[in-house]
């Protein structure tokens, strides 16, 4: 997510709708092929980052002890976040509500940060990220996840009533209520995540001395740029996940 809250120039717009259109294409087949058609897709965006993420950090460090610790926390990093994706092919409208989720967090930032402006939130790092911004990436992020928890308790609803109608009346401690709960929650993390994912993207790149991860999407530079929010939320999922099963292990001795 470059610098989402910044007007691309107007000779620009015709470029970018056209990457984004084939970007969306590639996406959509992969989605709708699914199974392997939709890991390889997925192993090669995480490659393409993974390559980018190498050419940065070829950039500002020279050093061959530190250049080796930065590329193998970034095969880490961005491992991680790759293989968190390919554990949910196995279900994919998973997958598409965080990348929803991180899409509705861009899309908010970018219409709040304009709209409202304010104080930024790291201005030498990412001049045009305000906290406005950050607060409307959290109302898109909430938005999507209302609207999955809404389906799937439609879909609960309709098996329940089918019981029902099966089997008689259901206690009324089995009918969900709606969990705003964890919607909020949900979205509040993944605004931050996906943010702070874009900042330490932002960072890096201003170290390097360059304002693009690279060339890969016409108008919108490189694939890290563009799935720079969307690697941190996923490689925290993963981390959490790898945490979970680790003290589960430990409890189940």
């Amino acid at each position: 997510m470059a610098d989402t809250e910044r007007a691309p120039a107007r000779s620009d717009l015709p470029v970018r709708a056209a990457s984004a259109a084939v970007m969306i294409a590639l996406a959509g087949t992969a989605f709708w092929l699914g199974g392997w058609a939709l890991a390889g897709f997925i192993v090669a965006i995480g490659l393409g980052i993974l390559i980018e993420w190498g050419l940065l950090v070829r950039a500002f460090e020279r050093r061959p002890l530190p250049r080796a610790l930065w590329l193998m926390f970034g095969v880490g990093y961005v491992g991680l976040g790759t293989v968190t994706a390919l554990r949910q092919v196995a279900m994919p409208l998973q997958l598409l509500l965080i990348i929803a989720s991180v899409i509705a967090v861009d899309v908010g930032a970018y219409f709040a940060g304009r709209a409202i402006g304010g104080p930024k939130i790291a201005p030498r790092i990412s001049p045009s990220k305000t906290w406005a911004g950050l607060g409307g990436g959290m109302i898109g992020a909430i938005a999507v996840n209302a609207g999955w928890a809404a389906w799937l308790m439609h879909q609960q609803t309709a098996m329940l009533h089918a019981l029902e109608a099966a089997h008689g009346p259901i206690p009324a401690a089995l009918v969900p209520g709606f969990p705003w709960g964890e919607v909020v929650l949900a979205g509040v993390m993944t605004a931050t995540i996906a943010q702070a994912g874009d900042f330490f993207e932002s960072w890096l790149k201003r170290r390097a001395g360059v304002k693009d991860s690279g060339r890969t999407i016409p108008g919108h530079g490189g694939l890290f740029d563009r799935g720079d929010g969307l690697i941190a939320v996923l490689f925290m999922i993963g981390l959490v996940n790898l945490v979970v099963q680790l003290v589960w292990a430990m409890v189940a001795r």
